[in-house]
């Protein structure tokens, strides 16, 4: 077998080594050549599905740049694929690789409605808006098995607390129920991912995640009935998408969305090696381009940690960027508000239903 192979319908191309790991995984010629022999191929594997039961369920995100201050995760783990995804590095912590193992290795936290109704009959808990996922989608295909994130929705729903959702899956459609009806008591606010308007650039970027054309209907049909939607136009990276600023915001507006916000691509930790892997075999003649031009969003480096600067880049790139992003918002959305949800209700819902006193 030819160790260069791509393997399609995945983002990561290799398992690189677990930094937290003392034993490193080396794939030797001679174990090729007996693959060969046998007729077998290394690749991913099928994607295998692992119950877990952590104690705890509702995160507190401490960093200033992500726009939440509580984020709850059903599941660990990405089929997803998106090669520039943050949170493969958060899978070294569970002894996985942020490679082909962050796609092909999901964790399943099976009690998470459980533990999220005891955080919201805590008598210590004060009503914060929980953001459904904040690191690894909660419509990604594992959801249509194991239901968690619909569960947890009926579980906000029961207790009237606010919750936000994060996805790129049209997937979400099939709880628009429950959607209308915490919109109904103001509840409820989405973020749909947006990384192009190009099929071909979603593939490759995203081999696993709904086509464009759904994620557009989704936002229509949620803002149709009343669900407020913010588009995330993110990573935006250079060379790649960074000419389809505007072209996507109007898009989303069109659509419906009532905002939209944005990142620059950062390759932090093991993500540095994973997509320089996958863009050289992806996209051969732009590679070094676009990891040039990353690079000079970073002062210079992939790798960039600094709060606020991380997400938005620095340099002649990214403040063109940043220009564009402020035209598209003086043009397509002047008079547009994303709301703010209710945190006054849920106290009169401790114990799941409307208290009398």
């Amino acid at each position: 077998m030819n160790p260069d192979t791509f393997h399609k319908g995945r983002g990561a191309q290799q398992n690189p080594d677990n930094k937290f790991l003392e034993h490193r995984y080396e794939t030797r010629d001679d174990f090729l050549e007996y693959m060969r022999a046998e007729g077998e191929e290394l690749g991913p594997g099928k994607t295998q599905y692992l119950p877990i039961f952590p104690k705890t369920i509702v995160n507190k995100v401490t960093s200033p740049d992500v726009g939440m201050n509580w984020s709850l995760n059903p599941y660990q783990g990405c089929e997803h694929g998106c090669i520039y995804c943050y949170a493969r590095n958060s899978h070294e912590y569970w002894g996985y690789s942020a490679g082909l193992e962050f796609e092909t290795r999901i964790l399943v936290k099976e009690n998470a409605p459980k533990l999220l109704e005891e955080k919201l009959r805590s008598k210590r808990w004060k009503a914060e808006t929980i953001v459904l996922s904040g690191n690894t989608d909660c419509y990604q295909p594992a959801e249509e098995k194991f239901r968690l994130t619909r569960a947890c929705l009926e579980i906000f729903l029961k207790y009237r607390h606010p919750v936000g959702i994060i996805t790129k899956n049209s997937r979400i459609l099939q709880d628009l129920d429950l959607l209308k009806e915490l919109a109904a008591h103001n509840l409820v606010g989405v973020n749909i991912s947006v990384t192009s308007l190009s099929e071909k650039t979603r593939r490759i970027l995203e081999p696993r995640t709904a086509t464009i054309a759904r994620r557009l209907q989704a936002i229509q049909e949620l803002s149709a009935n009343n669900i407020p939607v913010n588009a995330m136009l993110a990573p935006i990276i250079p060379g790649i998408n960074s000419h389809e600023v505007l072209p996507m915001a109007k898009a989303v507006a069109d659509h419906g969305a009532r905002s939209f916000s944005f990142t620059v691509v950062r390759l932090n930790g093991a993500i540095g090696q994973i997509f320089s892997d996958w863009i050289r075999k992806a996209m051969p003649d732009r590679a070094d381009k676009v990891l040039h031009q990353i690079a000079e969003c970073h002062g210079g480096s992939l790798n960039d940690s600094r709060f606020g600067v991380r997400n938005k880049g620095e340099g002649i790139l990214a403040t063109q960027i940043h220009d564009m992003v402020k035209l598209a918002k003086r043009q397509y959305f002047r008079d547009r508000v994303f709301p703010s949800l209710d945190k006054s209700l849920h106290q009169q819902y401790k114990k799941g239903q409307l208290s009398l006193f």
